[in-house]
């Protein structure tokens, strides 16, 4: 039996992943909460088999524990966000799992740890290192065609894209409204993670245009966009972690 330990914070999904790597026949030596646990019990336990790590902890990023106490055997990050992440993990031969994990996609990835059966030597550094030059692959404009008018719209100048009615529209701080070719999905890989967050699915919103966060229904906020406020603008109950990761709380 294949033994993993599980780095995960938030206690429902450490457990809801234990439970889908016991359907796939896995055993789950223990689930880590954050760097500091994860790097003491490291030290202290004899090597896992496999590590399944979320990348944001409460006390730092995963990468944080492997630079501190690297590990030869495979790792399996998850991860609720960031391309340019996953095609930093593509680069280094090292999987991942998008939250939120499904069971297909968990068993792909068993079934390749299964068939490299070996040691995967990892370089954290590396990977910190193509992340980041992935961030600086981002849009600084858009071109608008308004009529027969061509709109520049800096992306320094943009509160937030929302999409309605299979239109997706991008507005301005000072309240402009045009519409924008590209679907928000699109949008999102185009612009920086930093300064932009999709709170779901018809919204990206700027971080520089939340004037307040509002607690709603179910542990989710509710968010207020500078001169916005044709519909409320509620964040996903799958993107409240990650979300506040992003505001830094």
């Amino acid at each position: 039996m294949i033994k993993a330990i599980i780095i995960e914070d938030e206690k429902p999904a450490g457990r809801h992943l234990q439970r889908m790597l016991e359907k796939e026949g896995l055993q789950t030596l223990e689930i880590l909460p954050s760097v500091e646990v994860a790097v003491a019990w490291l030290r202290s336990n004899p090597q896992p088999q496999l590590v399944f790590a979320d990348i944001q902890l409460s006390d730092g990023l995963s990468f944080d524990i492997f630079k501190q106490q690297p590990v030869s055997c495979p790792i399996i990050f998850t991860t609720a966000y960031d391309q340019y992440a996953i095609k930093a993990f593509k680069l280094n031969s090292i999987d991942y799992l998008l939250k939120p994990i499904k069971q297909d996609e968990l068993q792909q990835a068993i079934y390749k740890y299964k068939k490299l059966n070996t040691t995967n030597s990892i370089d954290i550094n590396n990977i910190i290192k193509q992340i980041n030059k992935f961030k600086n692959n981002y849009k600084e404009r858009f071109i608008i065609k308004a009529g027969i008018h061509i709109r520049i719209v800096e992306v320094d100048d943009i509160a937030c894209f929302y999409s309605e009615e299979k239109t997706t529209y991008l507005r301005t701080l000072e309240g402009k409204e045009y519409i924008t070719d590209e679907s928000l999905e699109k949008i999102e890989k185009l612009i920086n993670p930093t300064h932009f967050f999709m709170v779901n699915r018809k919204f990206i919103v700027a971080l520089k245009s939340i004037k307040d966060i509002v607690r709603y229904s179910n542990s989710r906020y509710k968010l207020i966009v500078h001169k916005f406020e044709k519909t409320e603008i509620i964040v996903a109950r799958e993107k409240v972690k990650i979300f506040k990761a992003w505001l830094g709380v």
